[in-house]
């Protein structure tokens, strides 16, 4: 009876590890849609990062929205999404549907990620990471990138300048160290 038992736990451990690596990710317009209602709900807009496994400065990004200096701004004013584009090959499964699309759409010709996109919650674009030249401030890092994602912030949220020199600052220690 136990080996039974023990069979019948493996096998629905087996198939449960199966059902959720074949999972695939939602499609870009669901992620959306599903971040438009829940600013909706909660009277925020929506911060959509595009990002891949691989992308060091996507780990950049989100690291320094998730530092506690920045944390509770971006939780206060935006429900943050991210949409998985650019995979490596052996990863394309990672990819969110739709995603490269509208990536594609709104970002400069070879800009990189990460590029995000801000939207109110009726769903129009209201701010984005194009700087003023055109190129894609990405992570910001440099003082004209955070420069730029700071003003953005003030256009689509309310940000005193407490919290913008916080921001500002966290930002600013993504900038590489030359040497």
């Amino acid at each position: 009876m136990m080996i039974h038992k023990l069979t019948l736990l493996l096998l629905f451990t087996a198939f449960a590890a199966v059902s959720i690596a074949q999972k695939e990710p939602l499609p870009a317009d669901s992620v959306l849609s599903r971040a438009l209602s829940k600013a909706k709900a909660d009277k925020k807009n929506v911060f959509i990062i595009f990002h891949a496994s691989w992308c060091g400065w996507c780990k950049k990004m989100d690291a320094a929205m998730s530092d506690p200096a920045c944390k509770p701004f971006f939780d206060a004013n935006y429900v943050v999404e991210h949409l998985t584009i650019l995979e490596s090959k052996d990863k394309k499964n990672l990819e969110n549907p739709g995603a490269e699309a509208l990536y594609k759409k709104h970002a400069p010709a070879d800009s990189g990620i990460p590029f995000w996109l801000i939207y109110d919650a009726e769903g129009r674009l209201i701010a984005d990471a194009k700087m003023p030249d055109g190129s894609n401030a990405g992570c910001p890092a440099t003082a004209d990138e955070v420069t730029h994602l700071i003003n953005t912030l003030k256009r689509s949220s309310s940000i005193d300048e407490k919290t913008s020199k916080a921001i500002f600052e966290r930002f600013r220690r993504n900038e590489p160290v030359k040497q």
